[in-house]
């Protein structure tokens, strides 16, 4: 569920979210402030970003994607932590176990209630995420 295009602040865009959501949403991008204070927050591709940093495929593609985002989807809520764990998968892979009753992508973690998602390990990936890279 990708937010309208008249959403251009963060503060718009938790406000947007639904109600039953509005309180999870909050409380993670809290977390992620808190624990990632240097990656500014930005909308971006109709969610929040955070630390937008330029990119290049081996395709020749490029533009600018965040370390981290945070979205309301249809059926969930995804936190997007992006970058290279130790073992040459996500952070969120790496972590799967250990983050609680919810889906794990590569770099996404998919949850429906915040009291399912281990938030011990979610600061853990975003503090991993935000961290200066050589």
């Amino acid at each position: 569920m990708k937010a309208p295009d008249a959403i251009t602040t963060p503060a718009d865009y938790l406000a947007w979210v639904p109600e039953k959501r509005r309180e999870a949403m909050t409380t993670m991008h809290q977390l992620i402030r808190r624990t990632a204070p240097d990656l500014e927050p930005v909308i971006v591709y109709g969610m929040i970003g955070y630390g937008l940093e330029p990119y290049r495929t081996q395709s020749g593609c490029s533009g600018e994607w965040p370390r981290i985002a945070l979205a309301s989807q249809k059926a969930h809520m995804s936190l997007y932590l992006c970058g290279e764990g130790e073992n040459g998968c996500y952070p969120a892979e790496e972590a799967k176990e250990r983050l609680g009753k919810v889906s794990v992508g590569k770099s996404c973690i998919r949850f429906t209630k915040l009291e399912n998602l281990n938030l011990e390990v979610v600061e853990e990936l975003v503090a991993k995420a935000a961290a200066p890279r050589s």
